[in-house]
């Protein structure tokens, strides 16, 4: 299989599948497309020959067969590694995780519009006016804070249902949001955000991020170029 995925400073999309199938071993074989809408790019010509939806990520089988939206792509490799824990075992604990994922794929615009994803940067500043003056800020971290404090405390964590599962790796990129804005959440909300940054394989997301050196002004609300 192959996973089309963005530039990893900016592409919280792309890191969920990315993360899951990486910390649970699952084989796959990524190909990174430089984020660009701008018609004719190589990332719409090369989206557009695979078939499917004109963005990342995208998952494409070994006979072409291509697969988008995050949640799809979770459910086939779940679907084809049964023994990998994509989900949780018990059938009630799949459904809370389930739950969970559905909720940060359709929700929490305001965080994520507010505080994009971008792994380089420190908006510590930002982030404290931003939490001064927009209460749908404050909810949405709010729900996330409840959510995960309720998960952690039935499960006895590390992880949201224990062991890592796609829950977790749903809610990476709000780690990466909380961090880099600083966002205030309770204490056991921001030590399972440490958690989920220590994983091997988030680190080494972390790393290649870093090492783009690729500034996209269209992710780039709060900088310049220079700035």
């Amino acid at each position: 299989m192959k996973l089309y995925i963005g530039n990893k400073n900016y592409s919280s999309w792309s890191l969920r599948p990315w993360l899951a199938m990486r910390q649970l071993g699952i084989p796959f074989d990524e190909v990174r497309l430089r984020l660009d809408c701008a018609k004719g790019s190589a990332f719409k010509t090369t989206l557009a020959r695979l078939g499917g939806a004109d963005k990342v990520p995208l998952l494409v089988d070994d006979d072409g067969f291509a697969v988008w939206e995050t949640l799809a792509i979770i459910e086939t490799v779940a679907e084809r590694f049964p023994a990998a824990g994509v989900w949780p075992a018990d059938a009630r604990l799949r459904a809370r995780a389930r739950s969970l994922c559905s909720e940060m794929h359709a929700g929490f615009s305001a965080l994520r519009n507010h505080c994009p994803m971008n792994i380089e940067a420190s908006f510590h500043e930002i982030g404290a006016r931003l939490w001064e003056t927009l209460p749908e800020v404050r909810r949405d971290v709010g729900r996330i804070d409840s959510l995960w404090r309720t998960q952690l405390e039935v499960s006895g964590g590390p992880f949201l249902f224990g062991a890592f599962t796609a829950a977790d790796a749903y809610f990476a990129p709000v780690a990466a949001r909380l961090r880099n804005f600083a966002l205030p959440a309770s204490a056991d909300s921001l030590a399972y955000v440490e958690r989920l940054w220590a994983l091997p394989a988030m680190q080494q997301w972390v790393q290649d991020a870093l090492e783009e050196h690729d500034f996209l002004d269209m992710d780039e609300p709060y900088r310049t170029a220079r700035g």
